[in-house]
């Protein structure tokens, strides 16, 4: 029963970190959604800065204002890391079959890794985000459950209901896991290995860092485009943003402006690569 216990181990060491991520990261993932469905500085319902958002959210909605729409991440984590993290590895391991660089294998795979992931988290990022747009108290705002329902009854499954802005989605996870994968991986095969644990934590620490900011600046766009269509219509009855591509160009055209956050993706990459290697070196040593 070793490999099972192992493989129940894995899944653990995995989920934890990413639940921890997720209660850490979620107030600065609401704010960023309030930033991106705003439409300008003419928006009446704008904020004029991030301390601006931040205050208001805390008068107005209180303090769990910062989790709305925090059940949908959850609920979504261990199939999400599941699903990125095993089809990297596979993509890794059918395009070692083909005469392409080890450098490109990283970034295919991670983009692979990106759209496969997408399908799967998508309908929960449509519920997340109409309950992050929403600034009534949290007390006030219906469940993800009862959310996610309404959203079917009235939209239905398909591409103006559950799995609306699937295509930004796509091109979010998508561009974001190829750069992240790719640039992470290179460059922690170029440079040197330090022998003294602590370095070589800040060493890989550093890498992720720099590897998720990167693939979030490249990301923006998709990540701007797919809040707009998720997210609430400037009028009640008329859908502005429908598509990926056209959103971004409405936005571009009209406002100018793109703006995101990056830090989670070096914390959740080191404990892949330090629980995978611990994992790894015990089932050798069985």
């Amino acid at each position: 029963h070793f490999p099972l216990a192992i493989h129940t181990l894995h899944s653990w060491t995995r989920k934890v970190p990413s639940l921890v991520e997720i209660c850490l990261m979620h107030p600065l993932d609401v704010v960023k959604t309030r930033f991106q469905i705003q439409r300008g500085k003419t928006d009446p319902t704008g904020y004029k800065s991030l301390g601006d958002c931040f205050r208001t959210i805390f008068q107005r909605e209180g303090l769990f204002g910062f989790y709305k729409g925090i059940f949908p991440p959850i609920l979504a984590e261990t199939p999400k890391r599941a699903v990125k993290f095993f089809t990297f590895e596979q993509y890794k391991k059918l395009l070692g079959y083909a005469s392409l660089p080890p450098g490109l294998v990283f970034a295919v795979a991670g983009l692979g890794s990106g759209l496969t992931e997408a399908v799967v988290v998508n309908p929960f990022e449509v519920v997340k985000v109409t309950l992050q747009a929403n600034r009534n108290a949290f007390t006030e705002q219906p469940s993800s459950f009862v959310q996610a329902r309404q959203i079917i009854k009235t939209d239905g499954l398909g591409f103006q209901g559950l799995n609306k802005g699937l295509t930004a989605t796509l091109g979010r996870h998508g561009v974001f896991n190829m750069v992240y994968f790719g640039f992470y991986f290179n460059v922690k095969n170029i440079l040197p290995v330090n022998k003294d644990p602590n370095l070589e934590f800040l060493r890989k620490f550093g890498i992720g860092l720099v590897s998720g900011t990167i693939a979030s600046i490249i990301n923006i766009p998709f990540d701007v485009a797919k809040s707009r269509i998720q997210g609430p219509q400037p009028v009640p009855g008329e859908i502005k943003y429908r598509t990926c591509f056209k959103t971004m160009a409405t936005v571009y055209k009209e406002e100018g402006k793109i703006i995101s956050f990056l830090p989670g993706g070096a914390v959740m990459l080191l404990v892949y690569e330090y629980v995978y290697a611990w994992l790894q070196d015990t089932v050798d040593h069985k």
